[in-house]
């Protein structure tokens, strides 16, 4: 008898709850891969449904309205009945940094204390966080809201992998690693069998490790192909607190200081020193978007010893001040009330 059939009685609720301009892929990827697997399993193994903070219908970042099942006073209710979920799975997008609902916060609270296991997608992340769950724990959010996270939730063990299980904890960076997150999840329900019957429906060669990259390998994000130019720039980006003197990064790399400015010009069309300082900012930029960090502490963060200098800096490279950058941010979730219902 097949380790499948043998597992038919296996059946899985997950609740997905949708916060206001979740991201629609990871969101589709996640359902879908469900889907398919109760097609190839030939019985529903997996049911789901939808949650909003008022159970109202949610809009995601690309315009498009999803009607929900539920709301969270229905799935607390839920908790001490036949339809208790097993996983609850956070799916949140743009600006999570502004979505602060303390009865959201309260709800993960009391499911995780209930035993439901809990997950995110995309930015997710940053709403566990916020209630509380991720202190102590590996967990996964999109490279975009990677440092911003980092600053607000140190105690959070967050890497730049594409998603991560710590016990009873499941988070994913978004895009399609979503995917390979619940293809792992029913893996370890039926089996390598049937994940690679799944993928072969998607049109998947395979599933990704957990640690494979989120972005594109220097190489080709950059479309640089010089090894040692690859290496200082991997260098600069893990001293963006602490900047390294360009004499110490040519003594890393092996080269003179001459050398280290000819091949800067020569593949990125600018001396190390400009570069170094445009990934700096490029961080602040995110810092500044993502968190309530004060200004200078954005500006200590990326190795600015002023927030004088710092705002100088960051005028000249985009044309505005950080206070007004900040000041642009999209207020859509932001003038949402704690404690009132998204």
């Amino acid at each position: 008898m097949s380790v499948i059939s043998d597992l038919r009685g296996t059946r899985r609720t997950l609740v997905f709850f949708l916060v206001p301009e979740f991201t629609l892929l990871p969101f589709s990827a996640a359902v879908e891969t469900l889907r398919i697997a109760n097609r190839m399993l030939g019985y529903r193994a997996y049911d789901w449904r939808l949650c909003s903070a008022d159970g109202e219908k949610v809009t995601c970042s690309a315009g498009i309205g999803m009607e929900v099942d539920t709301s969270i006073a229905q799935e607390r209710k839920y908790l001490g009945d036949e339809k208790r979920p097993n996983i609850v799975l956070v799916c949140s997008g743009i600006d999570v940094e502004a979505y602060d609902n303390r009865s959201v916060n309260a709800w993960l609270r009391e499911t995780h204390n209930r035993g439901v296991a809990l997950g995110s997608l995309c930015t997710g992340a940053h709403i566990l966080a916020q209630a509380g769950l991720l202190e102590g724990r590996r967990c996964a959010i999109h490279w975009e809201n990677l440092p911003g996270f980092a600053e607000a939730f140190p105690q959070a063990e967050v890497y730049a992998d594409l998603y991560e299980i710590d016990g009873n904890i499941y988070t994913c960076a978004g895009g399609t690693a979503s995917l390979d997150m619940m293809l792992t999840l029913i893996g370890e329900d039926f089996g390598e069998n049937l994940v690679s019957r799944i993928c072969e429906q998607q049109l998947t060669d395979r599933v990704r490790s957990p640690h494979d990259r989120q972005r594109l390998p220097l190489r080709a994000r950059l479309g640089v192909q010089n090894a040692k130019v690859l290496s200082i720039i991997e260098l600069m980006e893990s001293h963006l607190a602490e900047p390294l003197s360009l004499v110490e990064i040519a003594e890393e790399a092996d080269l003179s200081r001459r050398q280290v400015e000819r091949l800067f010009r020569q593949e990125m069309g600018r001396s190390p020193a400009r570069y170094y300082l445009e990934i700096r900012l490029d961080r602040a930029r995110h810092l500044l978007v993502q968190s309530a960090l004060p200004v200078v502490e954005v500006a200590v963060a990326c190795g600015f010893v002023s927030a004088s200098h710092f705002s100088k800096c960051y005028r000249e490279v985009y044309g505005r001040s950080p206070q007004q950058e900040r000041a642009g941010r999209k207020p859509t979730l932001a003038s949402q009330k704690p404690g009132v219902a998204a």
